[in-house]
């Protein structure tokens, strides 16, 4: 197979910008670095185009190497025919290559190994020839009778066994009846045990497998290994057969009959179990490739939400018995003070926990809180809100989701990180942090942990991790590390750099202090000139006397950078001061295509190092607006059919989006109620993080539901 032109179709790109990408993997590089500084060899493909792709070359590449070791098998067993040959270069899946394998793969002890152990191979052959006007079937058979077959009806049995085996292996067969199936099977699930549970909805449930939704698939998945559900596929019998016996059978031979029986034995014990099982695993990958997909995407929003920067951040992590605990963090995220306080029953110290907060207050000039949104989440909320009225100094809080928290808090990390600081403070210190710079924080934390996706215990967790490394990989050198205050968890997050380094980083600044420019990062043990070359546009060293250590600008681009500045009357220091927005007009004026080409470096290349220079370690999260901070609270008691209210997005689903409004339950907008127009998934219109506005339709206090819509009611107009 020639990979490169597989690719080159399936992802409708030009045969170089393939060619060119997997030269780059396999010389080494990372996607975060192919994808920044390698524009001109890719086409300026993104880093999720480059990761697809460089996972359907993994495929591909284990699917010639499978193909290959399936050709020796059959090859040293003495079968390989043309036929055979061309077929396995035509497959273009795992499937289709192991469907072709079946014939010739060793076989345990099975009902057809015995009968042909018993001799009764040529009884088979017989019987499958068919022939017009020949013997009986019981007459062709008693020719076969042994001690070990004492009767014409035994070695009639044994050559149907034989003969639906071999039925049961064709290969065309089966990819027929794997594309009907999937056409018009269906799933069905049934209770297995009288009980109410979670899953009562699909007792009695069916749809068809081309049309089911894939979280309808893994709740039925889930159902099912819970014991709770009996799970099938439906399909028309009749149907199946006749594709079967369309192959295999002949008419008007007195063996037909026995022929047609094999083949349905063939369908009913061999082929469908088997297919059956083949669709439910494609049903299954497919649901957790979209699950895995959504929570990559609510992952990075989740990731890239604005930080709250610069400000002196109180965190509370609320709690009943054991109090709420608090961290007064600084501007930097580091820790002032910490304390314990008991606001919230069954102690209710509001006015000891009052005083004690407006202590701090005062003593740290602390700006805003950061909620917890766990047990006495609501509680501690309205004691901040009275607080916050009491004080009245403009301060302001909101309630940051504490997934993760606690992992972190009892992690080998958060030890080495925190030593003074029992579990329960190291988890404030986390809520606070959270709020100041979401990415820096979240990094510390296992993906699956942080809470933003759905069935995310049920995904393939191989495929899940590598996939949300990914994404983190990717946020984390979007918006750049600075290389002198990073923790060792963020730096292994940059391209190029293991958790060996990122420690090795982390005790050569301890030894040494601040790093003064990225050069100095080459004296750092291990780490050596490829890691050196994938890292260093990823770092920044904003107290480098050259200004370009504080931008994306790669190492290998200085001298075009340089030689760019001069070109267009410009020095590092105007840089420095933020003096070259006409940048953009000057390169204008004398044709990018022409500096490009005058400075050795492509366009792309050129325009990136225009945009940093210009604005210069700049943030892309600071583009995006600023969280929703509140003052206020209520509590779902007071929620009423109509209200409207302001929300954040907490987690985008297949079927909705749970929307945080203020309450210590977050809200579903189901996907039917979050716009007019048609959409497939909510991730279409709405992302984690979005501040939006939506209308109360119902409040379930009981169960603690809370129904919200998008669209705005005729009564609100």
């Amino acid at each position: 197979m020639d990979i490169n032109a597989a690719l080159t179709a399936e992802f409708h790109l030009r045969p170089q910008q393939v060619e060119n990408t997997v030269k780059l993997i396999d010389d080494g590089n990372t996607i975060p670095f192919i994808a920044r500084y390698r524009k001109e060899m890719t086409g300026s493909l993104d880093d999720q185009v480059l990761r697809e792709l460089h996972e359907r070359l993994l495929y591909l590449r284990n699917l010639d190497e499978q193909r290959e070791k399936v050709r020796a098998s059959i090859e040293e067993q003495g079968a390989l025919t043309e036929e055979l040959a061309a077929a396995l270069d035509a497959a273009v899946t795992l499937t289709e290559i192991e469907d072709l394998y079946r014939p010739y793969r060793p076989k345990r002890k099975t009902r057809a190994s015995v009968a042909k152990a018993k001799g009764l191979q040529p009884l088979a052959d017989a019987l499958y020839a068919q022939e017009k006007g020949g013997p009986d079937p019981l007459e062709l058979a008693a020719a076969y009778i042994t001690e070990e077959v004492p009767a014409a009806e035994d070695a009639l049995q044994g050559a149907k066994d034989i003969l639906a085996e071999m039925i049961s292996d064709d290969a065309g067969v089966r990819k027929r009846l794997r594309v009907v199936c999937m056409a018009g099977g269906e799933l069905v699930s049934k209770a297995a045990k009288e009980e109410d549970s979670v899953y009562a909805l699909y007792y009695d449930f069916h749809e068809p497998l081309n049309k089911i939704a894939g979280h309808r698939i893994l709740a039925v998945n889930r159902g099912e290994r819970e014991e709770f559900l009996k799970v099938s596929i439906r399909f028309d019998r009749d149907k199946a057969l006749r594709i079967v016996e369309s192959a295999h059978v002949k008419e008007g031979s007195p063996c037909t009959a026995a022929v047609r029986e094999a083949a349905a034995d063939a369908y009913d014990r061999l082929i469908f179990p088997s297919i059956e099982r083949e669709l439910r695993n494609q049903l299954t990958e497919t649901a957790s490739d979209a699950a895995i997909r959504v929570f990559s995407v609510n992952l990075r929003q989740l990731l890239m939400q604005p930080p709250v920067k610069g400000k002196v951040t109180l965190g509370l992590d609320p709690g009943y018995r054991t109090g709420c605990k608090c961290a007064v963090v600084d501007g930097t995220g580091k820790v002032l003070d910490t304390g314990v306080i008991y606001p919230a029953p069954p102690h209710a110290k509001l006015a000891e926990a009052k005083a004690q907060v407006k202590k701090w207050v005062t003593a740290h000039g602390v700006e805003v809180f950061a909620i917890g949104n766990g047990t006495a989440s609501h509680e501690t909320e309205v004691f901040a809100a009275d607080l916050i009225k009491e004080l009245d100094t403009g301060l302001s809080y909101m309630v940051v989701s504490e997934a993760g928290a606690s992992v972190y808090s009892a992690s080998k990390l958060a030890a080495e990180e925190f030593p003074e600081y029992d579990v329960s403070l190291r988890s404030a210190v986390s809520i606070a942090r959270r709020l100041q710079d979401p990415l820096a924080e979240l990094v510390k934390i296992d993906p699956k942990a942080i809470g933003v996706g759905q069935y995310q215990h049920d995904m393939p967790q191989a495929h899940l991790s590598e996939a949300l490394d990914g994404v983190v990989e990717a946020c984390v050198n979007s918006v750049g590390v600075d290389l002198n205050t990073a923790s060792a968890p963020l730096l292994s997050r940059v391209a190029g750099i293991n958790g060996t380094v990122a420690k090795n980083i982390v005790a050569f600044r301890q030894e040494n202090g601040a790093f003064v420019s990225r050069a100095a990062l080459k004296k750092v043990p291990k780490l050596g000139p490829k890691a050196f070359e994938q890292c260093a546009g990823f770092l920044r060293v904003p107290e480098s006397k050259n200004v370009l250590d504080a931008t994306a600008v790669h190492p290998e681009s200085y001298a075009a950078a340089g030689a760019l500045l001069e070109i267009c009357g410009y020095t590092p220091e105007d840089v420095r001061r933020g003096g070259v927005a006409d940048l953009a007009k000057r390169m204008e004026e004398r044709g990018e295509e022409a500096l490009a080409e005058q400075l050795g470096i492509g366009l792309p290349t050129l325009q990136d190092i225009a945009a940093e220079l210009t604005k210069p370690g700049r943030d892309p999260r600071d583009e995006l607006p600023p969280p929703l901070l509140r003052t206020d609270v209520m509590g779902m008691e007071d929620l009423k059919p109509g209200m409207e209210l302001k929300g954040t997005v907490r987690n985008v689903i297949d079927f909705g989006a749970f929307v945080d409004i203020g309450v210590h339950q977050d809200g579903l907008v189901h996907i039917s109620q979050i716009t007019n127009r048609f959409i497939k998934h909510p991730s279409e219109v709405l992302k984690v993080g979005d501040v939006v506005t939506v209308w109360v339709l119902s409040v379930d206090v009981a169960k603690k539901r809370i129904g919200l819509t998008m669209k705005q009611p005729p009564e609100a107009k």
